[in-house]
């Protein structure tokens, strides 16, 4: 008679298989299965973003794209790709890839644009006219050109060009920063302040680049642009000193000068 033993059959003396339950240990283990609760969770999709939160994935994947593969490389299917979306979620906000490119250009440039403070209206706007320069004559400039290249005769685009996406709008606010300080220091009169009086500058600029195909603008045409254009426009929004020269038309010696 076979006597039973633990771990062996009654019967043959053959070993019993014995079933050891798997059981998890270390700082993984929770109360309730915590292992599954974690499995099930990593399994769950991502948030769908939507909104802003969206509106600026895309934008950011642009400005990626503009960065490494220019205007040319700019497509609906790798900013989708990037961006982690689909490319109906990008048309159903801008209706062409020169439209994106356009408003990730400004969100590319309006936090580098800054009014400086030097302490004179001249010495603002000298270096406010040399930063834009800069900017335009670096890869950044490079993009905007081809941007201006890709909109062709697009009425809608060349506007948005000529403004935020150019940085127009930061750069029109900031000369009208400058010239707020100008007027606070009497270096010019409140009627100065003045949207075309402050896009004046920036708009001869961007005619140079545009007009004459130039990597870079001269120095001494960035001074001539603010000595010849922009400073006597700024005068002459003075009403005091247009009145100051009515007089001396209308003076008796003028006259007889004019004779």
């Amino acid at each position: 008679m076979i006597k039973s033993q633990p771990g062996f059959s009654v019967v043959s003396g053959v070993p019993l298989v014995q079933l050891v339950p798997l059981v998890p240990r270390g700082p993984d283990v929770q109360a309730g299965g915590g292992l599954v609760a974690d499995a099930a969770k990593r399994r769950q999709p991502a948030a769908r973003r939507r909104g802003a939160a969206l509106e600026d994935a895309i934008l950011r994947a642009a400005a990626a794209v503009l960065k490494e593969s220019g205007v040319l490389g700019l497509t609906m299917d790798e900013v989708a790709r990037r961006a982690g979306t689909n490319k109906n979620a990008i048309y159903r906000r801008w209706p062409n890839r020169v439209a994106l490119g356009i408003a990730a250009y400004s969100q590319m440039t309006a936090a580098d644009i800054t009014s400086p403070d030097t302490g004179s209206l001249r010495g603002d706007a000298l270096e406010m006219l040399r930063r834009a320069n800069s900017t335009w004559s670096s890869p950044y400039g490079e993009i905007l050109r081809g941007l201006l290249a890709a909109a062709g005769g697009a009425p809608q685009l060349l506007a948005e060009l000529r403004g935020p996406a150019a940085g127009g709008t930061a750069y029109e606010s900031a000369w009208l920063t400058l010239l707020g300080r100008a007027v606070a220091r009497g270096e010019a009169a409140p009627e100065a302040l003045h949207p075309r009086v402050a896009s004046a500058p920036t708009a001869l600029l961007r005619s140079e680049y545009v007009t004459r195909g130039v990597p870079a603008v001269p120095d001494d045409v960035l001074t001539e642009i603010i000595d010849e254009v922009f400073l006597p426009l700024v005068r002459g929004r003075d009403p005091g000193r247009q009145a100051y020269r009515g007089r001396e038309t209308d003076s008796p010696g003028s006259q007889a000068k004019e004779t």
